[in-house]
């Protein structure tokens, strides 16, 4: 590996890590170092993301039912985001890979999120 690699990923690690320190201590609910959402302050609605600060900072802390409760949407999306940096981080995917990464996060999977997204926008307003 290069030096200029490696040092990307030390940067990349140690920025990661501040935020993760940052998020577990500090609750972005009591604390005004958090922005607060813009759509939520404009309307009275909430986003799609709305709570997605807090449900990261209970997931650090290991309360996932808190973290549910926040934002169910974040939670179920982390491990699909990390399934598919980990695919994606894999240099000669056999067949098998190359065929779930499609069915996975192809233009149907795509269509799928957006419409989960916004369905759970509609649905987070109602109730």
């Amino acid at each position: 590996m290069n030096v200029r690699k490696l040092l990307k990923w030390a940067v990349f690690i140690i920025i990661l890590s501040i935020i993760v320190v940052i998020y577990r201590k500090y609750n972005p609910e009591n604390s005004v170092f958090f922005p607060k959402c813009s759509f939520w302050l404009l309307t009275g609605w909430k986003c799609p993301g709305c709570g997605s600060q807090r449900a990261i900072h209970y997931l650090l802390n290991f309360d996932i039912l808190q973290a549910m409760k926040q934002n169910l949407l974040v939670v179920l999306l982390l491990p699909y985001l990390a399934i598919y940096t980990l695919i994606d981080l894999i240099k000669q995917p056999s067949e098998r890979v190359l065929r779930w990464k499609s069915i996975l996060f192809g233009h149907v999977a795509i269509y799928v999120i957006f419409a989960l997204i916004v369905l759970f926008w509609i649905i987070r307003n109602l109730i």
